[in-house]
């Protein structure tokens, strides 16, 4: 690893057991597991599977706090409120928005590409 090598940590909310080959979780503070993927210069290294806090209602910077402490820079959700968006912004964590991937896997794949626009707030869950 070279001093200019870039390093992300990206975060899927996943169903158990988590792992690449894990189902992605439809909205992220309700899912069992977050799978975190190293990425190092665009290429997927470590797998780290790390079970979610506990939801409770208004509680949803919780996970948002979690992820940050273990230095994620990016999320990919298919769904999630507008306060852990502004809160995810808060912490400088960057939430990529993806809802034609099933498989935890397939969603890092397409991160890795590029392919997936960023989440924007008129993107967000009603009733959040």
């Amino acid at each position: 690893m070279t001093d200019s090598s870039t390093i992300r940590k990206v975060a899927v909310p996943s169903e158990a057991p988590g792992g690449l080959e894990a189902i992605r979780s439809g909205h992220f503070g309700h899912c069992a597991y977050f799978t975190i993927i190293t990425v190092e210069d665009g290429v997927a290294g470590a797998v780290e599977v790390v079970p979610n806090v506990p939801h409770v209602e208004g509680g949803c910077m919780q996970p948002v706090l979690f992820l940050a402490n273990h230095g994620v820079s990016d999320i990919v959700v298919s769904g999630m409120g507008a306060r852990p968006l502004a809160g995810f912004q808060q912490v400088g964590i960057t939430v990529h928005y993806d809802i034609e991937r099933a498989l935890v896997g397939e969603v890092v794949q397409a991160f890795l590409a590029g392919s997936l626009q960023p989440m924007l707030p008129t993107m967000v869950c009603g009733g959040h």
